[in-house]
C-alpha cells in the first residue's frame, strides 16, 4: 500500500493524539506557567507530528528516518517531563 499523505502515517496520527492530550494536561497548569514550563511541553509535543511531516514532504529517503528519530527523542524527552 502506497502511503499518499503523511496523514496516513501512523506515527503522525499517535503524534497529533499526544499534542491533544498534552494542551488537555497542560489546561490545569497554574496559569502563571503559561510561559514557562506549559509554553515549553505543548512545543515539544507539537514538534512530533510536524518533524513527521515534515520529513514526509522533502520527499528524501534519508530526511523521514532523521525526523521519526527527532520525533522519538522529543517524545521520551516529554515524557520524563510529565512523569
Amino acid at each position: 500500500m502506497e502511503i499518499k499523505s503523511y496523514k496516513e502515517l501512523i506515527a503522525y496520527t499517535k503524534g497529533r493524539e499526544l499534542v491533544k492530550a498534552v494542551y488537555e494536561m497542560t489546561r490545569k497548569f497554574p496559569k502563571e506557567e503559561m510561559y514557562g514550563i506549559t509554553s515549553q511541553i505543548r512545543r515539544s509535543s507539537i514538534s512530533i507530528p510536524s518533524n513527521i511531516a515534515e520529513g514526509y514532504m522533502r520527499g528524501s529517503k534519508e530526511y523521514p528516518s532523521k525526523s521519526a528519530i527527532v520525533s522519538q527523542n522529543r517524545k521520551r524527552g516529554l515524557l520524563e517531563v510529565l512523569s
